[in-house]
């Protein structure tokens, strides 16, 4: 299927559409409410905020750690808690 073109190869007519401007008349139109522009972004505010969450991120991954390592040494593992602290 090499060719393009109207199925049968004839040419298509000085008055007939063509496949594309149909597509374009036939466009679905949007549904539902239209929605106003969101409001303009403060970017100042987010970088700080992302600051501030990343922030409390670190800390609780280094809160978990320390859980993670004291639960270790309070479980019997005494060995590797005093080689792995010195």
């Amino acid at each position: 299927m090499a060719s393009r073109g109207r199925h049968g190869g004839a040419p298509a007519r000085e008055d007939e559409p063509r496949h594309e401007e149909q597509a374009e008349q036939q466009a679905p139109a949007p549904q539902g409410p239209v929605l106003p522009p969101p409001p303009p972004v403060d970017y100042g505010v987010f970088m700080q905020g992302l600051v501030q969450a990343m922030q409390s991120q670190a800390h609780t991954q280094a809160t978990i750690q320390a859980q993670l390592e004291t639960q270790i040494c309070l479980d019997g593992a005494y060995e590797r808690c005093t080689t792995a602290k010195s």
